[in-house]
């Protein structure tokens, strides 16, 4: 069993590296990765080059310190904007905003109130508009993060469920999530199911939704269980609810 989308201090986590660890092993995980946010200039919750290095060094001093007890991995969740491109033991690849003509970070999974003045501005108040665009940048992050994992697909539905912005059956939205969908498909990495926004009550259902998931099986994607951890108590969260999908 193992977890490798999870966050500490070193990014926009509440735990130590330390903690976190301690809590994989209390779990009961024979594997267990942090995946701190990779540096970009417009997000405050990724790591700034010193703090980069900071992580990398701790995370090698815990896979000593706690070799025999679990296997740590030291990873990175590199936005599609990144500028890091130094080497880890995993990537997760996700798309966290989408960048206007004017430089502007439209990010998807800010404040609900800043989301909806930004969709007003940027797109005329057309949700589908920024789906569109969200999926189209994300059927690109394999190739551009490099990554190993494919990190919370469709993350622009974040608050959805609560403010009903859109309705997830329309077709503009279905034709935008499927053309991703069948991109990413054909690289082979695996999506994650991603209980971190039931976690933290975003949501009821995993990222991404129950529709996406059940069009991934069909077309034979890999699946694997994270859990966006952000505090030590939700490693692992609600991992035996969607054990039988991967």
């Amino acid at each position: 069993m193992f977890d490798l989308h999870t966050h500490s201090r070193f990014s926009d986590g509440k735990n130590t590296a330390r903690e976190m660890v301690e809590s994989a092993i209390e779990k009961g995980f024979k594997k267990y990765g942090l995946s701190e946010h990779s540096h970009c200039d417009w997000d405050v919750c990724g790591m700034t080059p010193e703090v980069t290095n900071e992580y990398r060094a701790e995370m090698e001093k815990l896979k000593k310190e706690y070799a025999g007890k679990i296997e740590i991995v030291c990873g990175l969740e590199r936005d599609y904007y990144s500028d890091d491109e130094l080497e880890y033991d995993y990537v997760i690849g996700s798309v966290h905003a989408v960048m206007m003509p004017d430089g502007h970070a439209f990010c998807v999974d800010w404040e609900p109130e800043k989301i909806e003045k930004d969709i007003q501005t940027y797109f005329a108040g057309d949700w589908y508009a920024l789906a569109e665009e969200y999926f189209r940048v994300e059927a690109d992050v394999v190739r551009k993060t490099k990554c190993d994992i494919i990190g919370h697909f469709d993350l622009v539905s974040k608050y959805n469920e609560q403010r009903g912005w859109f309705d997830v059956e329309h077709p503009r939205y279905r034709a935008a999530w499927k053309a991703a969908a069948d991109a990413l498909i054909l690289t082979g990495k695996p999506f994650e199911i991603n209980t971190g926004a039931i976690s933290r009550g975003y949501r009821t259902d995993a990222y991404p939704s129950k529709e996406i998931r059940a069009y991934l099986r069909e077309k034979g994607a890999k699946m694997i269980l994270s859990s966006d951890a952000h505090q030590k108590e939700n490693i692992g969260f609600e991992f035996e609810r969607f054990q039988s999908e991967i």
